[in-house]
Protein backbone atom coordinates (compact mmCIF):
# COMPACT_ATOMS: atom_id res chain seq x y z
CA UNK A 1 0.00 0.00 0.00
CA UNK A 2 1.46 3.39 -1.05
CA UNK A 3 1.10 6.07 1.66
CA UNK A 4 1.16 9.59 0.84
CA UNK A 5 2.32 11.49 3.87
CA UNK A 6 2.79 14.87 2.29
CA UNK A 7 -1.00 15.61 2.27
CA UNK A 8 -1.68 17.51 5.66
CA UNK A 9 -4.59 19.68 4.66
CA UNK A 10 -7.93 18.90 3.84
CA UNK A 11 -10.26 20.39 1.18
CA UNK A 12 -14.01 20.63 1.20
CA UNK A 13 -16.50 21.26 -1.37
CA UNK A 14 -19.09 23.34 0.09
CA UNK A 15 -23.07 23.75 -1.20
CA UNK A 16 -25.16 26.01 -2.29
CA UNK A 17 -22.95 28.67 -4.69
CA UNK A 18 -25.99 30.57 -5.42
CA UNK A 19 -28.41 28.72 -2.69
CA UNK A 20 -26.75 30.19 -0.05
CA UNK A 21 -24.99 33.41 -1.13
CA UNK A 22 -26.21 35.12 1.82
CA UNK A 23 -25.26 32.80 4.12
CA UNK A 24 -21.38 32.49 2.63
CA UNK A 25 -21.63 36.50 2.41
CA UNK A 26 -21.79 36.55 6.49
CA UNK A 27 -19.32 33.29 7.10
CA UNK A 28 -16.37 34.51 4.92
CA UNK A 29 -15.51 37.32 6.65
CA UNK A 30 -15.32 35.53 9.71
CA UNK A 31 -13.09 32.86 7.63
CA UNK A 32 -10.79 35.16 6.66
CA UNK A 33 -10.37 37.53 9.61
CA UNK A 34 -10.59 35.26 12.61
CA UNK A 35 -8.40 32.13 11.30
CA UNK A 36 -7.88 31.11 15.29
CA UNK A 37 -11.69 29.78 14.90
CA UNK A 38 -11.71 27.28 11.98
CA UNK A 39 -9.31 24.07 12.09
CA UNK A 40 -5.41 24.51 10.48
CA UNK A 41 -5.72 21.40 8.74
CA UNK A 42 -8.49 22.43 6.05
CA UNK A 43 -9.69 24.54 3.80
CA UNK A 44 -12.24 25.41 1.75
CA UNK A 45 -11.70 23.88 -1.71
CA UNK A 46 -15.12 25.72 -3.83
CA UNK A 47 -18.29 26.56 -3.63
CA UNK A 48 -20.85 24.63 -5.84
CA UNK A 49 -24.39 24.97 -7.12
CA UNK A 50 -26.61 26.37 -9.82
CA UNK A 51 -29.17 28.84 -10.68
CA UNK A 52 -33.38 27.67 -10.23
CA UNK A 53 -34.32 26.91 -13.69
CA UNK A 54 -31.01 26.24 -14.85
CA UNK A 55 -31.21 23.70 -17.84
CA UNK A 56 -27.70 22.13 -17.63
CA UNK A 57 -28.16 21.90 -13.74
CA UNK A 58 -28.23 17.95 -12.11
CA UNK A 59 -28.39 16.25 -8.60
CA UNK A 60 -30.94 19.06 -7.11
CA UNK A 61 -32.90 21.36 -8.85
CA UNK A 62 -31.21 24.56 -7.82
CA UNK A 63 -33.16 27.17 -6.24
CA UNK A 64 -30.56 30.95 -5.65
CA UNK A 65 -32.10 33.21 -7.86
CA UNK A 66 -29.13 35.62 -6.60
CA UNK A 67 -27.61 38.14 -9.25
CA UNK A 68 -24.84 35.89 -11.11
CA UNK A 69 -22.40 38.55 -11.59
CA UNK A 70 -22.63 38.97 -7.53
CA UNK A 71 -22.01 35.44 -6.44
CA UNK A 72 -18.94 35.46 -9.08
CA UNK A 73 -17.78 38.56 -7.35
CA UNK A 74 -18.18 37.60 -4.01
CA UNK A 75 -15.98 34.25 -4.68
CA UNK A 76 -13.28 36.41 -6.60
CA UNK A 77 -13.06 38.61 -3.52
CA UNK A 78 -11.95 35.71 -1.04
CA UNK A 79 -9.87 33.66 -3.97
CA UNK A 80 -12.78 30.51 -3.66
CA UNK A 81 -13.26 28.32 -6.90
CA UNK A 82 -17.04 28.52 -7.41
CA UNK A 83 -18.33 25.39 -9.09
CA UNK A 84 -21.12 25.38 -11.67
CA UNK A 85 -22.77 22.20 -10.89
CA UNK A 86 -24.06 21.13 -14.34
CA UNK A 87 -24.62 17.67 -14.13
CA UNK A 88 -28.30 17.12 -16.13
CA UNK A 89 -27.33 13.71 -17.66
CA UNK A 90 -30.04 13.68 -20.23
CA UNK A 91 -29.22 16.34 -22.40
CA UNK A 92 -29.12 16.50 -25.90
CA UNK A 93 -27.08 18.60 -28.71
CA UNK A 94 -29.97 20.75 -28.99
CA UNK A 95 -29.36 21.99 -25.31
CA UNK A 96 -25.60 22.78 -25.78
CA UNK A 97 -26.86 26.33 -27.61
CA UNK A 98 -29.06 27.98 -23.89
CA UNK A 99 -28.50 30.80 -23.86
CA UNK A 100 -28.29 31.51 -19.50
CA UNK A 101 -25.99 28.22 -18.97
CA UNK A 102 -23.76 29.99 -21.78
CA UNK A 103 -23.71 33.09 -20.49
CA UNK A 104 -22.74 31.77 -16.47
CA UNK A 105 -19.98 29.60 -18.02
CA UNK A 106 -18.80 33.38 -20.20
CA UNK A 107 -19.48 34.83 -16.66
CA UNK A 108 -17.18 32.43 -14.38
CA UNK A 109 -14.37 31.34 -16.85
CA UNK A 110 -13.47 35.52 -16.73
CA UNK A 111 -13.98 35.51 -12.95
CA UNK A 112 -11.36 32.47 -12.42
CA UNK A 113 -9.18 34.02 -14.69
CA UNK A 114 -9.16 37.59 -12.98
CA UNK A 115 -9.45 36.13 -9.39
CA UNK A 116 -6.94 33.78 -6.71
CA UNK A 117 -8.97 30.76 -7.45
CA UNK A 118 -9.41 28.61 -11.14
CA UNK A 119 -13.71 28.29 -11.76
CA UNK A 120 -14.70 24.68 -12.44
CA UNK A 121 -17.58 22.56 -13.68
CA UNK A 122 -19.34 19.38 -12.35
CA UNK A 123 -20.47 17.17 -15.34
CA UNK A 124 -21.96 14.26 -15.72
CA UNK A 125 -22.91 14.17 -19.64
CA UNK A 126 -19.96 13.59 -21.86
CA UNK A 127 -21.41 15.50 -24.64
CA UNK A 128 -21.84 18.69 -22.33
CA UNK A 129 -17.79 17.92 -21.16
CA UNK A 130 -16.80 18.11 -25.25
CA UNK A 131 -18.94 21.29 -25.40
CA UNK A 132 -17.48 23.17 -22.32
CA UNK A 133 -13.95 22.10 -22.92
CA UNK A 134 -13.90 23.32 -26.47
CA UNK A 135 -15.76 26.59 -25.89
CA UNK A 136 -14.68 27.45 -22.48
CA UNK A 137 -11.05 25.73 -21.51
CA UNK A 138 -10.73 28.11 -18.71
CA UNK A 139 -12.28 25.73 -17.10
CA UNK A 140 -11.30 22.89 -14.69
CA UNK A 141 -13.62 19.87 -14.84
CA UNK A 142 -15.36 17.66 -11.56
CA UNK A 143 -17.11 14.15 -12.51
CA UNK A 144 -19.96 14.27 -10.65
CA UNK A 145 -21.54 11.65 -8.27
CA UNK A 146 -24.63 11.86 -10.41
CA UNK A 147 -22.95 8.97 -12.48
CA UNK A 148 -23.40 6.62 -9.41
CA UNK A 149 -20.14 5.13 -9.76
CA UNK A 150 -20.60 1.91 -7.24
CA UNK A 151 -17.92 -0.63 -8.24
CA UNK A 152 -14.48 0.42 -7.94
CA UNK A 153 -13.38 -0.92 -11.66
CA UNK A 154 -15.63 2.03 -12.73
CA UNK A 155 -14.12 4.88 -10.62
CA UNK A 156 -10.76 3.77 -11.51
CA UNK A 157 -11.28 4.05 -14.83
CA UNK A 158 -12.79 7.59 -14.76
CA UNK A 159 -10.09 8.47 -12.56
CA UNK A 160 -8.05 7.58 -15.05
CA UNK A 161 -9.38 10.11 -17.34
CA UNK A 162 -7.33 12.77 -17.98
CA UNK A 163 -10.06 15.70 -18.51
CA UNK A 164 -11.16 15.28 -14.98
CA UNK A 165 -9.16 17.08 -12.35
CA UNK A 166 -11.54 15.63 -9.32
CA UNK A 167 -13.68 12.41 -9.01
CA UNK A 168 -16.95 12.08 -7.40
CA UNK A 169 -17.62 8.11 -6.80
CA UNK A 170 -20.61 7.41 -5.02
CA UNK A 171 -20.65 7.34 -1.39
CA UNK A 172 -21.03 3.34 -0.68
CA UNK A 173 -17.20 3.67 -1.70
CA UNK A 174 -16.29 5.46 0.94
CA UNK A 175 -15.10 2.79 2.82
CA UNK A 176 -13.95 0.34 0.77
CA UNK A 177 -10.62 0.97 1.35
CA UNK A 178 -9.21 -2.73 0.54
CA UNK A 179 -9.59 -1.10 -3.11
CA UNK A 180 -9.15 2.29 -2.24
CA UNK A 181 -5.75 1.49 -0.81
CA UNK A 182 -4.51 0.16 -4.46
CA UNK A 183 -4.81 3.42 -6.11
CA UNK A 184 -1.58 5.39 -6.68
CA UNK A 185 -0.91 8.86 -4.90
CA UNK A 186 -2.02 11.12 -8.21
CA UNK A 187 -5.27 9.19 -8.45
CA UNK A 188 -6.13 9.52 -4.90
CA UNK A 189 -5.48 13.24 -4.99
CA UNK A 190 -8.57 13.38 -7.55
CA UNK A 191 -10.71 11.34 -5.39
CA UNK A 192 -13.53 13.52 -3.85
CA UNK A 193 -15.54 11.91 -1.51
CA UNK A 194 -19.52 12.83 -0.40
CA UNK A 195 -18.83 13.11 3.41
CA UNK A 196 -22.43 13.14 4.92
CA UNK A 197 -24.93 11.75 2.41
CA UNK A 198 -28.09 10.40 4.15
CA UNK A 199 -29.60 8.31 1.39
CA UNK A 200 -29.91 4.50 2.45
CA UNK A 201 -27.20 3.18 1.42
CA UNK A 202 -29.01 -0.09 0.12
CA UNK A 203 -30.84 1.98 -2.32
CA UNK A 204 -31.60 0.76 -5.56
CA UNK A 205 -32.78 3.83 -7.47
CA UNK A 206 -30.14 6.31 -6.83
CA UNK A 207 -29.70 7.07 -10.36
CA UNK A 208 -33.46 7.00 -11.16
CA UNK A 209 -33.72 9.98 -8.86
CA UNK A 210 -31.00 12.08 -10.19
CA UNK A 211 -32.76 11.27 -13.73
CA UNK A 212 -35.67 12.86 -11.84
CA UNK A 213 -33.83 15.77 -11.40
CA UNK A 214 -32.28 16.24 -14.93
CA UNK A 215 -35.59 15.85 -16.39
CA UNK A 216 -37.55 18.59 -14.22
CA UNK A 217 -34.27 20.99 -15.15
CA UNK A 218 -35.26 20.24 -19.05
CA UNK A 219 -39.15 20.88 -18.10
CA UNK A 220 -40.68 17.98 -18.65
CA UNK A 221 -44.03 16.95 -17.16
CA UNK A 222 -43.19 14.33 -14.49
CA UNK A 223 -44.08 12.64 -10.97
CA UNK A 224 -41.40 13.05 -8.53
CA UNK A 225 -39.07 10.23 -7.78
CA UNK A 226 -40.84 8.44 -4.55
CA UNK A 227 -37.62 7.83 -2.29
CA UNK A 228 -37.60 3.91 -1.14
CA UNK A 229 -35.68 4.78 1.82
CA UNK A 230 -37.46 3.30 5.08
CA UNK A 231 -36.44 6.69 6.65
CA UNK A 232 -37.66 8.81 3.37
CA UNK A 233 -40.70 10.70 5.32
CA UNK A 234 -37.87 12.35 7.72
CA UNK A 235 -36.35 14.11 5.13
CA UNK A 236 -32.51 14.78 5.52
CA UNK A 237 -31.54 14.98 9.14
CA UNK A 238 -27.56 15.40 9.37
CA UNK A 239 -28.23 12.86 12.82
CA UNK A 240 -29.49 10.15 10.72
CA UNK A 241 -26.14 11.05 8.29
CA UNK A 242 -23.72 11.00 11.17
CA UNK A 243 -24.76 7.35 12.10
CA UNK A 244 -24.37 5.96 8.23
CA UNK A 245 -21.58 3.52 8.02
CA UNK A 246 -20.39 5.79 5.15
CA UNK A 247 -20.56 8.73 7.21
CA UNK A 248 -17.08 10.60 7.03
CA UNK A 249 -16.84 12.65 10.17
CA UNK A 250 -14.14 15.15 11.09
CA UNK A 251 -11.59 11.92 12.86
CA UNK A 252 -12.01 9.76 9.81
CA UNK A 253 -10.51 12.19 8.17
CA UNK A 254 -7.60 13.33 10.09
CA UNK A 255 -6.93 10.02 11.21
CA UNK A 256 -7.85 7.85 8.34
CA UNK A 257 -8.01 9.42 5.41
CA UNK A 258 -5.64 12.07 5.16
CA UNK A 259 -2.58 9.46 6.05
CA UNK A 260 -3.77 7.41 3.68
CA UNK A 261 -3.74 10.32 0.92
CA UNK A 262 -7.15 11.41 0.45
CA UNK A 263 -7.51 15.17 0.33
CA UNK A 264 -11.34 16.24 -1.29
CA UNK A 265 -14.42 16.15 0.65
CA UNK A 266 -17.59 17.36 -0.52
CA UNK A 267 -20.29 18.42 1.56
CA UNK A 268 -23.99 18.04 0.06
CA UNK A 269 -26.60 19.90 1.05
CA UNK A 270 -27.96 22.22 -1.57
CA UNK A 271 -31.41 21.28 -1.09
CA UNK A 272 -31.69 22.28 2.41
CA UNK A 273 -31.91 25.32 4.30
CA UNK A 274 -29.16 28.23 5.35
CA UNK A 275 -29.45 26.85 9.10
CA UNK A 276 -28.51 23.19 8.24
CA UNK A 277 -25.03 24.05 6.36
CA UNK A 278 -24.50 26.39 9.10
CA UNK A 279 -24.23 23.12 11.00
CA UNK A 280 -22.11 21.57 8.51
CA UNK A 281 -19.54 24.63 8.75
CA UNK A 282 -19.39 24.48 12.11
CA UNK A 283 -18.95 20.73 12.46
CA UNK A 284 -16.70 20.66 9.72
CA UNK A 285 -14.43 23.71 9.70
CA UNK A 286 -14.78 25.36 13.40
CA UNK A 287 -13.04 24.26 16.22
CA UNK A 288 -15.53 23.33 19.15
CA UNK A 289 -14.69 26.14 21.83
CA UNK A 290 -15.45 28.57 18.89
CA UNK A 291 -18.82 27.22 17.16
CA UNK A 292 -21.11 29.47 19.70
CA UNK A 293 -18.95 32.57 18.34
CA UNK A 294 -19.65 31.97 14.69
CA UNK A 295 -22.96 30.68 15.68
CA UNK A 296 -23.67 33.94 16.95
CA UNK A 297 -22.19 35.92 14.16
CA UNK A 298 -24.38 34.41 11.93
CA UNK A 299 -27.39 34.22 13.89
CA UNK A 300 -26.88 37.89 14.67
CA UNK A 301 -26.11 39.19 10.87
CA UNK A 302 -29.67 41.43 10.37
CA UNK A 303 -29.35 40.76 6.25
CA UNK A 304 -29.66 37.07 6.86
CA UNK A 305 -32.90 34.87 7.55
CA UNK A 306 -31.32 31.07 8.36
CA UNK A 307 -35.41 29.71 9.32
Amino acid sequence: MEVNHQVKKACYHLPGLFEFTELYRAFLPLYREHREYFYEWCAIGSVYGAPADCLWGGGRVGFGDVEPSEVAALMEEYGISARLTFSNSLLGAEHLSDRRCNKLCELFEKSGARGGAENGVIVTSDLLLDYLQNNYPGFYFVSSTTKVLTRFEELKKELERPEFRFVVPDFRLNKAFGELDTLSDPLKRKVEFLCNECCWVGCPDRKACYENVSRKNLGEACADHICASPTADRGYRFSDAIESPMFIGIQDIQNVYLPKGFSQFKIEGRSLGSAIILEFLLYYLTKPEYQLKVREAIYLDSNLDLF
